[in-house]
């Protein structure tokens, strides 16, 4: 696969305002324009830290409360921390809500005269479901068509991070993730496929213990045309 990362580029063009540099790196010559790039607002991280710790403890107050209304003795030795620890992972969980896929690429969207499919595939996910906050988890697999532009494979995980790591279904997840890449690189084409396995099955319900969920999200050229399609689904099926 002909990709340039950043960390491949020795920091050369990880400046916040890059100007029109020549990098040899092995790969060949990569040009970039000058351009100001966004920068995480690290006064904004501190807000958004702060506003989840004024969260903590009413949050740590619902879980006394839940677990109450379950009849556990919330003085035991076992649960004395554990509306707190409740509290804290459900922050994390849902971590997504605080961050934007801005937030994340920065500097890692290059000039590149690419244009074949790029894959990344098998990206490991977790979720909550909205409908029982319980988790489903499973693959993302991640394909577009680049015009002109290639981002830093290491991003595209962490867009499905970002997405995943709120309340959500698997449906509205596949197309966000697809809409986020679209709307940063507009390539020719992007192409989502997640399969999950829902607890909300497993553990409750139904209880089907093999059943997963395959959802897909075809844009531009993945969408338009057959061939194109066919060729990233074969290269993502699992052998």
């Amino acid at each position: 696969m002909e990709y340039q990362s950043s960390a491949d580029m020795n920091g050369v063009c990880s400046s916040k305002l890059v100007t029109e540099y020549l990098c040899r790196n092995g790969f060949g010559e990569l040009t970039i324009e000058s351009k100001k790039l966004p920068v995480q607002d690290q006064s904004e991280t501190s807000r958004k830290k702060a506003e989840d710790e004024s969260r903590l403890p009413a949050l740590e107050a619902a879980y006394t409360t839940i677990l109450r209304g379950l009849g556990e003795n919330t003085e035991r030795q076992g649960l004395l921390r554990t509306p707190l620890r409740a509290a804290k992972a459900m922050q994390f969980l849902t971590k997504g809500y605080h961050e934007t896929i801005y937030d994340i690429l920065n500097d890692a969207i290059f000039d590149e005269d690419h244009d074949e499919m790029v894959i990344v595939k098998d990206i490991d996910m977790f979720s909550l479901c909205e409908h029982h906050l319980v988790p489903f988890f499973g693959k993302v697999h991640i394909g577009y068509l680049p015009s002109k532009k290639v981002v830093g494979l290491s991003k595209l995980a962490r867009i499905v991070e970002i997405y995943s790591r709120r309340l959500q279904v698997q449906e509205r997840l596949t197309k966000q993730i697809a809409m986020a890449i679209s709307e940063a690189l507009q390539p020719a084409g992007v192409a989502v496929v997640i399969e999950a396995a829902h607890m909300c099955m497993v553990m409750r319900g139904v209880q089907k213990m093999n059943s997963r969920t395959v959802t897909s999200a075809m844009l531009g050229v993945f969408r338009e045309d057959p061939k194109t399609r066919e060729e990233f689904l074969a290269l993502t099926k699992n052998s």
